[in-house]
């Protein structure tokens, strides 16, 4: 039973519900109108945890790059395959609490024992160890950064009561003012995206500073810089021309690098890269270097796409042009293209292999410690990049592919054996005969013509689409009608950090025909949707 987003037959409003009218967004490819969505449900918000990438990217963003977290945190939780949606039901644990303690006060101290780390907020001299002022003064002003909104005064009273408590115990403000920051990263106002919403006359909307926390970690993966903060005290980030001029800004910015490469982390998967292990006598080649290599080859290919050339997302799976280091050339077998760090690449037609379906991320990843999976490569391929649904299998039946044996020496043969059984056949049909298109790539992505001295046969089936190898496979990938709009319900489903309610689905739908008209551009899309009626309304909190 396969999921597919595409729905022609969506009826378009002339008027939007709940009062929104977006800009006609402009681009190079001509205007695309989008002054019309269909109607939407609001769904009720979601508190939300920052992940641990969104933790570090804000300590950076606050106080510096060079402030170092040395200790382990609560780690992400995946739902629906991305920790962007399982950070609304992601709790802290006995355990967390004090790891977020103890990171909290070594940054603190970082921070206050370096004049260029703390200039920014402590813009004062404090005259004495205990000086009430100049301590309001700076929290204040750190408060609004560190918890995306500004404080009340009873918080500013209290975070004052603290720095000067501190400061008269250890007789020196600047070691009592660590307890301040110390008390504010471990605060849920800033662990977690507090989002409540406020009424207006159309319903209910997210306030000026929640929106400047959901544009600033949906495009930057980070929390909001001096700018956005400014424009959420303005009250502009809910007026839509000037909503649309500065999420146009926020996609100029270097860090909405950093945002997509998160999303399409996230999404791949990519960070099981970062402790993936092989079996090292069956694959001598494989070390952690070539793990963190593939994740950064398959990274900068994205950004290339992206932002270098604003492309179409299909070209992701066929491209032949990437960016390789020495290591990742000599394990493709071919030259490298600079003597340190990455350097573009183009590989050859001949080579079989292009996209990122060629990729070590995608083949080492989807593999087992010791062999390949032809299992694993589909169903990842139906799952991830298609957003099928492969139904889980019987109980009580082995889904294992037999072990080689005499008269099933291949994986193929291994295959076609395992087929045999009508309770096995349902899901492994749909999984391996994709996965089988890659069988020339080994366990850890490596090219081999032959498997057990027989010569392989890459040939597949995906949905009636015949294909001869991993190169026309991926091909067979790109034009899948369902892989543009399963980006865009992943994409949705980020941006929310939560799955799509039954009220949001024709949005949704209206988002994919967008990203379709534009030429599958993902500028488009990220633009479309931080502009969206969804991104912006919200249903009335859960009691």
């Amino acid at each position: 039973m396969f999921w597919n987003a595409r729905h022609t037959e969506i009826a378009w409003l002339a008027a939007l519900l709940l009062g929104w009218s977006a800009c006609a967004q402009p681009d190079d490819t001509g205007n695309i109108d989008r002054s019309a969505a269909p109607e939407l449900v609001p769904a009720p918000p979601v508190l939300k945890r920052l992940t641990t990438e969104q933790y570090t990217n804000s300590i950076a963003e606050l106080f510096g790059p060079e402030v170092v977290i040395a200790r382990s945190m609560e780690p992400n939780k995946s739902i629906e395959g991305l920790d962007a949606v399982g950070a609304s039901v992601a709790s802290i644990s006995s355990w967390g609490v004090e790891q977020f303690e103890l990171i909290g006060f070594d940054i603190a101290e970082q921070v206050m024992t370096d004049p260029d780390l703390y200039e920014w907020f402590l813009t004062c001299e404090p005259e004495s160890s205990v000086d009430s002022a100049c301590a309001r003064e700076a929290i204040e002003v750190l408060g609004l950064h560190t918890w995306r909104r500004p404080l009340t005064v009873e918080e500013i009273d209290d975070f004052t009561d603290i720095a000067d408590n501190s400061a008269a115990v250890l007789d020196d403000f600047h070691q009592g003012f660590e307890f301040v920051i110390a008390s504010m990263l471990q605060s849920p106002h800033f662990l977690y995206m507090v989002e409540m919403g406020e009424e207006d006359e159309n319903g209910r909307r997210y306030t000026n500073w929640e929106m400047a926390s959901r544009l600033s970690y949906l495009l930057w993966n980070t929390t909001p810089d001096t700018d956005l903060l400014e424009a959420a005290e303005s009250g502009r980030l809910t007026q839509d021309a000037f909503l649309a001029d500065e999420v146009a800004r926020m996609l100029e910015d270097p860090r909405a690098q950093q945002g997509v490469r998160n999303f399409f982390s996230d999404f791949l998967g990519l960070s099981g890269l970062d402790d993936l292990s092989k079996d090292t006598q069956v694959f001598p080649f494989w070390t952690p270097d070539v793990s963190a290599s593939a994740k950064e080859q398959t990274l900068q290919g994205i950004e290339h796409l992206v932002f270098g050339k604003d492309g179409d997302y299909r070209n992701f799976f066929t491209t032949r042009k990437t960016f390789l280091n020495r290591r990742l050339a000599t394990l493709y077998q071919v030259p490298a293209p600079g003597l340190e760090g990455f350097s573009e690449a183009m590989l050859p037609r001949t080579g079989g292999r292009r996209g990122f379906l060629g990729q070590i991320s995608f083949l080492a990843l989807n593999s087992h410690s010791v062999s390949s999976s032809v299992t694993l490569r589909g169903l990842f391929i139906r799952e991830v990049l298609l957003c099928e649904t492969i139904p889980p299998p019987p109980a009580g039946v082995d889904t294992s592919i037999p072990e080689p044996s005499a008269t099933a020496r291949t994986m193929r043969e291994r295959v076609e054996k395992h087929l045999e059984d009508p309770a096995c056949a349902s899901c492994h049909t749909l999984t391996d005969l994709v996965g089988l298109g890659l069988e020339n790539f080994d366990g850890i992505g490596m090219w081999r013509d032959t498997e057990a001295e027989v010569r392989i046969d890459p040939s597949g089936d995906l949905d009636g689409h015949f294909f001869d190898d991993a190169w026309a496979l991926s091909k067979a990938v790109s034009q899948h009608p369902n892989l543009p709009s399963c980006l865009t319900e992943t994409l949705f489903q980020y941006a929310q950090g939560r799955p799509v309610s039954g009220g949001e689905q024709d949005t949704v739908n209206w988002h994919d025909e967008g990203f379709q008209q534009s030429g599958y551009r993902l500028l488009f899309l990220l633009r479309d949707l931080a502009l969206s009626p969804a991104f912006r309304r919200l249903g009335e909190p859960s009691p």
